[in-house]
């Protein structure tokens, strides 16, 4: 590697506000606020939206939002307009 071409890597803490969980991990990411953390340092702090905390894929609490097909569900709302061609 090239020196000087690549962003300082250093911890960073990202706060999930949904779960209202933290990650200590490293990152390039900047941020001006900062939290202290467990080990008594002070990291800087990025808040996120959503994260494997709270993502639904990863918690296994998905909803299901459509029983039905799309096709049917218009269908049945609209009514057949035209003959199906055959």
């Amino acid at each position: 590697m090239r020196p000087g071409i690549h962003p300082a890597s250093r911890p960073v803490v990202f706060r999930d506000r949904a779960a209202g969980v933290a990650f200590l991990t490293r990152s390039t990411a900047v941020s001006d606020r900062t939290v202290e953390w467990q080990d008594g340092a002070t990291y800087p702090v990025i808040d996120v939206e959503i994260s494997s905390a709270s993502h639904p894929f990863y918690t296994g609490t998905s909803r299901l939002l459509d029983t039905e097909g799309r096709v049917e569900r218009f269908e049945r709302r609209y009514g057949r307009t035209a003959p199906a061609r055959g």
